[in-house]
């Protein structure tokens, strides 16, 4: 109970954070084997089928990480989205 309580009482100084005040200095950049391996475990909204235009070496860059990789470029859009709206909450 009380580890759950100091994790509550981080995230709560984490969230209230801007993104310039976290240190990420010491966060290696993501290998190529991570980014293979890597799954999005967040909880999924439903999902909505569309047809959407990209660029062939945008689309042969996630298809080169094998099955799965629709999910990333949707975990890369929402990450962005996010972010994006993170930003301007606080602006």
């Amino acid at each position: 109970m009380k580890k759950e309580k100091n994790m509550q009482t981080d995230l709560e100084a984490l969230a209230a954070m801007s993104d310039d005040d976290i240190d990420c200095s010491d966060i290696e950049a993501f290998s190529e084997e991570w980014l293979r391996s890597a799954e999005w475990l967040a909880e999924q909204p439903e999902k909505e089928m569309i047809s959407i235009r990209l660029d062939r070496p945008t689309l042969e860059f996630y298809r080169s990480f094998g099955k799965g990789y629709q999910k990333r470029i949707n975990a890369v859009l929402r990450a962005f989205a996010e972010t994006t709206e993170r930003r301007r909450r606080t602006s």
